[in-house]
């Protein structure tokens, strides 16, 4: 399993993310109806056949949004939220095959305390809408079995309590990154931000600890494993997230 290679930027003391409940301490080591004098067209075979052919889509998500998918990506995690400034969301899993994209396992999660933005700025406890990339993980326990760069180490500690008093320890146990506002290809650790430290960072998915976050999107510690052994850097996977409406664009 490929490892990172240590940074200087990680070894600085009481290094704070902006994101997910406090962020990890960097460490060293680590329809109508028709009027009732008007019939339906009926279908002819051709607009049958149309329709039949026609691939499956990831549900919910509109032509704006569907565009932004990379054309080589084979793996999508829908993370759609139940309100614009709604704390909380559902996760499902796709896989694209012959017919288009499959879904599979569908899981509850948190995202950020005050909902979605489609402009992230750090600190606002808002999750970022968009399409984004998943190429790397870590946590403070070892690698559960994914193909993806994984960087294990005590950087990953989670101090503090959340929004809800609700302690954060293990938390950070096992992460995917989110590739918003961050170099892919580096440890989730890492602290550069292409848009500028003011658009926030460190935007995960983790291991829920019972409360709404600082812009991650946390998931079951049993959902989170599931998830790293899903993903498979081969297949491109990616994450489209944010409200329902937004997504619907």
């Amino acid at each position: 399993m490929p490892k990172y290679q240590p940074r200087v930027a990680l070894l600085a003391a009481s290094l704070f993310l902006t994101g997910c409940g406090g962020g990890a301490v960097a460490l060293p080591n680590h329809s109508s109806v028709a009027p009732s004098h008007t019939s339906a067209p009926t279908p002819t075979a051709s607009s049958e056949m149309s329709a039949e052919a026609a691939p499956l889509q990831p549900h919910g998500l509109g032509p704006k949004t569907l565009a932004q998918i990379p054309s080589d990506a084979r793996q999508l995690v829908l993370v759609t939220g139940h309100g614009k400034n709604s704390p909380r969301s559902t996760v499902v899993l796709y896989e694209l095959g012959e017919t288009g994209w499959q879904p599979g396992a569908t899981w509850q999660a948190h995202n950020a305390l005050k909902g979605w933005s489609d402009h992230h700025m750090g600190g606002d406890l808002r999750s970022p809408i968009g399409v984004f990339g998943l190429t790397d993980a870590g946590g403070l326990l070892r690698n559960p079995g994914t193909k993806l760069p994984y960087d294990h180490g005590y950087g990953f500690a989670s101090p503090g309590t959340g929004f809800e008093g609700e302690s954060l320890a293990g938390s950070f146990d096992y992460v995917v990154a989110i590739n918003y506002n961050r170099r892919p290809g580096t440890t989730p650790l890492d602290w550069t931000r292409p848009l500028g430290a003011s658009r926030g960072g460190g935007i995960w998915f983790h291991v829920d600890h019972g409360g709404p976050t600082h812009g991650c999107v946390s998931i079951s510690e049993t959902h989170m494993k599931e998830l790293l052994r899903t993903l498979d850097p081969a297949r491109h996977p990616v994450v489209v997230m944010g409200d329902a409406a937004s997504l619907a664009r």
